[in-house]
């Protein structure tokens, strides 16, 4: 079972790597990230403490944003650079978001608000701010992507604009079922810098993964840490609500594909709901959770079932 796109829609040209997102009613995405976070969750805790039961977790280095407050001076006088001390307690612990940027995430369909890579940004920013408004520490990453680079994990409102303005300059690009050493770029990535207890978010539509594309990301969850996979499906993807006979291209692999989308629908939801419950059942195997969501659903009730399910795996 494979995801395709119509042959008509405008996707990778000959020798253009980068396809550009098409964020729809999604933006602008400060303001609806902020709307989403408070809709979705007002009662966030406090979970960043001092005193009695701080333990210091380590140096790294300054960006600029962070908290004056924990510049470590000594460093500074010793190396000439200007390091950050962090601190770890029973309650502080980083949310980190990792958002697959890859080609087949560029698609956005004709009764989508905006394309899947942007769906997902929009909700990684809500969750960016529910963790800024809570004082946890929030960073971010991404698979793939024309820009990989993502945002160390921060506190406060400093963090947050700069996650947003890492996410308003996605570009999708990028084919998994060529190179399967982006997923494990990833996943050694977060693995260095998800300390123990921290929450893992993985947006992704999860569809034509290379064999074994999981394995480096669910064992993020035996570190341990709480890790949440998040799958993120056009409305036509789910539906194939193309009609008649149809050419189709997929975005990743490059497959052309001819049909009759009347014929095959049911076949097609029926393979659908198949992949998925095998990834459920791998995913929840690891330890991991598993959440479906669609680019046309209600953004805060996908948002409340994501913020359960990150709770939940952290008990």
């Amino acid at each position: 079972m494979s995801y395709t796109a119509p042959m008509e829609s405008p996707v990778r040209r000959p020798g253009e790597k980068l396809l550009p997102i098409d964020w729809g009613a999604i933006t602008p995405l400060r303001l609806r990230a902020q709307l989403l976070a408070e809709g979705a969750y007002s009662g966030v805790h406090r979970s960043r403490r001092r005193g009695a039961g701080v333990e210091f977790g380590g140096q790294r280095p300054y960006v600029p944003g962070d908290d004056l407050r924990f510049l470590d001076l000594r460093a500074l006088l010793r190396h000439d650079r200007l390091m950050v001390r962090e601190f770890e307690t029973e309650t502080e612990r980083a949310l980190w978001l990792c958002i697959d940027a890859t080609g087949s995430m560029a698609l956005r369909g004709p009764d989508a608000p905006g394309a899947k890579v942007a769906y997902a940004a929009l909700l990684a920013a809500a969750m960016a701010r529910v963790a800024v408004a809570g004082q946890d520490p929030v960073g971010l990453s991404f698979i793939g992507g024309h820009d990989p680079a993502g945002v160390p994990a921060g506190f406060g409102n400093a963090t947050f604009e700069r996650v947003v303005s890492r996410l308003e300059t996605l570009g999708a690009s990028g084919d998994l079922r060529e190179d399967l050493g982006e997923v494990v770029r990833a996943a050694r990535m977060l693995d260095r810098r998800a300390s123990r207890g921290s929450a893992i978010v993985i947006f992704s539509d999860l569809i034509d993964l290379p064999p074994d594309a999981l394995r480096p990301l669910t064992a993020l969850a035996a570190a341990p840490r709480a890790v949440v996979f998040v799958q993120v499906l056009d409305p036509q993807e789910r539906d194939l609500s193309f009609r008649g006979k149809v050419r189709l291209k997929a975005l990743e692999g490059g497959q052309i594909v001819t049909t009759d989308a009347d014929a095959v629908r049911a076949r097609y939801r029926a393979a659908l709901e198949a992949h998925n419950a095998q990834l459920r059942k791998t995913i929840e195997a690891a330890g991991a959770r598993f959440i479906e969501t669609v680019t046309d659903g209600d953004p805060v009730l996908h948002l409340r079932t994501v913020l359960q399910a990150v709770a939940e795996a952290r008990r």
